[in-house]
This record gives structure tokens, sequence and C-alpha cells, in this order.
């Protein structure tokens, strides 16, 4: 995705608020879109800020769906709640607390599917621009906002056309002044209306329309233009449930690489990394059983498989004749992980490739 932002506070001399923004890059080339804001103003909403922008950091490493990472945060909320208030309603300074309010809209979006998906807990829905020049909200579910406790969380999944930009906001943009939402969407989706322009252009056009001096709220505004990854960048073979094939996905993944060109050390790495994964996938998992390669700015390998128990790193002793596996994987890769998906798990792998 190529990102464009903008944050400005309600009074200069603060510097900071409690909106917030971020762009966080996830397994499988997938990019997290977060825009949350938490209610009130100086240094106690800004600090509540900064514990939730890190809560979603460390939950998208996870690698949670959209709606259980507010689940999540929404458990986080109600624990800071109670942790910053005492029996007589002051925090340990003696000042007046109250509820910790906050709101939070966070999306994901795949550019090999070209799908988002995304949730949002009581926070204002992103508006979409797409290529043919429709422009309009998209219809995700409210939701409850953040601190509320034991109330659910929907996730609604879009395709986006590649070249879309989508724009995520606080309530403070929109209903600047005083203004009625619905007036602000519609001065939004104005400035959205050429979503070919330059995005640094376009986060100018809507701060000057939608805001004006004196503020009375913080503002934040992400746009965000999809790009997706061609056929001709992804691979994908589906195994049968034999140890015998091994080999063979080796193989199919050694003629991938060399296809793209890669250097020598590149693939003898992706030989191992693959004969690691897909070996413990037919041992401890369930078919079906799927291989994908991916390039991008690294190499991802991604073996997915039927069983939802996730992998542990063991470090095998001596004359232990396995459990080196996973270790071996984590030596020779920049990093890796898994995650849950609706019909199983994904383990991955990810090499840093030299830059073209």
């Amino acid at each position: 995705m190529e990102v464009a932002s903008r944050y400005l506070p309600a009074h200069a001399r603060a510097g900071i608020g409690g909106d917030w923004f971020d762009v966080i890059p996830l397994s499988g080339a997938r990019v997290a879109l977060v825009v949350g804001d938490v209610v009130g103003h100086g240094i106690r909403a800004s600090a509540t800020m900064g514990r939730l922008r890190t809560a979603v950091r460390t939950l998208a490493d996870v690698d949670l769906t959209p709606d259980e990472l507010l689940t999540q945060l929404d458990d986080l909320v109600v624990r800071l709640d109670r942790e910053d208030s005492v029996d007589d309603g002051t925090d340990a300074a003696g000042e007046d607390v109250g509820e910790v309010g906050a709101t939070c809209l966070y999306a994901v979006y795949d550019p090999v599917s070209g799908r988002c998906s995304m949730a949002r807990a009581g926070h204002p829905p992103p508006v979409l621009a797409t290529p043919d020049g429709t422009v309009g909200l998209l219809d995700v579910p409210a939701g409850p906002p953040l601190g509320l406790g034991g109330l659910p969380f929907e996730v609604a999944e879009f395709d986006l056309p590649e070249g879309s930009v989508l724009a995520l906001c606080t309530d403070g943009l929109v209903e600047a002044g005083g203004r009625d939402p619905d007036a602000g969407y519609a001065l939004l989706r104005d400035a959205l209306a050429d979503p070919g322009r330059p995005l640094e252009e376009t986060c100018e056009t809507a701060v000057r329309s939608l805001l004006s001096d004196p503020r009375t709220d913080d503002a934040a505004l992400l746009l965000a233009r999809t790009r997706t990854l061609g056929a001709d960048r992804v691979a994908t073979w589906d195994l049968p449930a034999d140890l015998a094939v091994v080999a063979r996905a080796r193989e199919l993944a050694c003629a991938q690489l060399s296809a793209w060109n890669l250097p020598e050390d590149a693939v003898f790495t992706t030989e191992l990394v693959v004969s690691e994964l897909v070996t413990n996938a037919l041992r401890y998992g369930g078919p079906p059983v799927q291989l994908r390669l991916i390039r991008d700015t690294s190499l991802i390998c991604e073996v997915s498989d039927a069983s939802s128990a996730a992998p542990h790193l063991r470090r095998a002793r001596v004359f232990d004749e396995g459990g080196r596996g996973l270790m071996i994987v984590a030596q020779l890769t920049e990093r890796w992980g898994s995650r849950h998906t609706g019909t199983g798990k994904t383990i991955w792998a990810e090499q840093l490739l030299p830059a073209p």
C-alpha cells in the first residue's frame, strides 16, 4: 500500500491528544491499518492512547482477525479503567477520573487476493474511492465502543480494486466545528473524487476543506492506495498427504525461484525451509496441505494445513533425533510465525532479498 496521513491536535501547544493511527506490516505481505480515538485531551488521553497503540501492535503480531483483536483491546480498556480508578473515583494523584472511552477501526488488506477485512468499535466508518470514480462509505458494522466489555464485534470483507483509495479518519475530522457527520462525509467524498491524484495532495485538500480554526477536537486522517501482487509473483501448490511429496515440493520451489532469477543462497535456504515446513505439516497437521511462495520485497514461504494446533520452537538435546526443524527455520530466515485461518493454520517464514 501507498499511504499518506495527517494528525492535527485540538490545541497546538498540547502537541498530541487521544487520536492515533498506524500502518503495520503483517505476514504474507498483508498490511494492517488502524485508526483510534481516546475520549478527552491532555496527558491522560495521550497516555491511554499510547498504551492502546502499543497493544494493537502487539496483538497484530499474533495475526488476530479484526474482530478478535478488537475483543482483546476491549478487555484491555476495561482493565485500564479498573486500574486507573480507586473506590472514591479519583486516581493515585487525587484527580477526578471517569471511565476510559475509546473507539477503533482495524482493517487488514491482502495484496494477493485484493480483499480487505475490517471491524470497528464505535468508530466512524471508512470511505472508499475506486479507480472508476465511485466514492462511498463502506458498510462496516459499527460495534460497541471499547470499554463496555462482553459485546461482540463483526467483520466485513470487501474486494478492493487495485488503485483504490481507502480513507480512515476520526470524528474530529468529519464533525469539526459541530458539523453534522453527513455533511462532513460529503466534504471528504469530494476530496477523494480523483483517486489517481497524489495522496499527499489529497490529504491537504481534505484537511483544508474539513478543518477550520479554532479546533475543539483532535483530528486524524489516514489514506491508503491499494496495490496487488500479480500472479507472476505468487506460486501455489496443493500437496497430497504423503511424505514422499516432500522431495517434489523442494523441486517445485527451487524451479520457481530459478524462474524468478533469485540468487543461489535464497534457493538453498528456501529448499531447507520448504522441506521442514512441509514435513511438519504432513506429520503433525492434516490434509489438505498447501505450499505457497510470495515474491515481494522479501521472499515468503507459507505452508498451510487443516490442523489448528500451533507449532512450538523446541531446542533438541544432543542425542535427540528430532525437534530441530523449526530451530533451523528460525536461524535461516529473517522471521517466522504462524497464524490461524478459517480452515486450520499457516506456518510462514520470510527471507530478505537483495535490493534490485
